[in-house]
């Protein structure tokens, strides 16, 4: 049985992105990073220039969480896409009379 080239590209995608995982953190991780860099600002009781560090990395965490985001998209459409191309229609199943 030979695979579709979408799970072929699907496959090669996560290992890519597993290779990466050691540096960056996961979605989750980086999710309640956020939270707790925004309570923190918002408490006012930062200085001017620990809000600008806080707030360039909540930058960086938003953007790992966009990434994060983007992929799981690319991956359930391309996995739905799959799905949609092997399942059958009502012409399949027509009995002719």
């Amino acid at each position: 049985m030979q695979l579709p080239l979408a799970f072929i590209v699907l496959k090669h995608q996560y290992s890519c992105m597993s290779a990466k995982e050691s540096k960056t953190p996961k979605f989750e991780t980086a999710m309640a990073e956020l939270e707790e860099l925004v309570a923190q600002i918002e408490t006012g009781n930062l200085s001017l220039e620990d809000s600008l560090k806080q707030f360039e990395q909540g930058i960086k965490l938003s953007q790992v969480c966009q990434k994060a985001l983007t992929n799981a998209e690319q991956r359930v459409k391309i996995l739905t896409d799959s799905l949609n191309e092997s399942s059958a229609s009502e012409e399949d199943f027509h009995i002719p009379e």
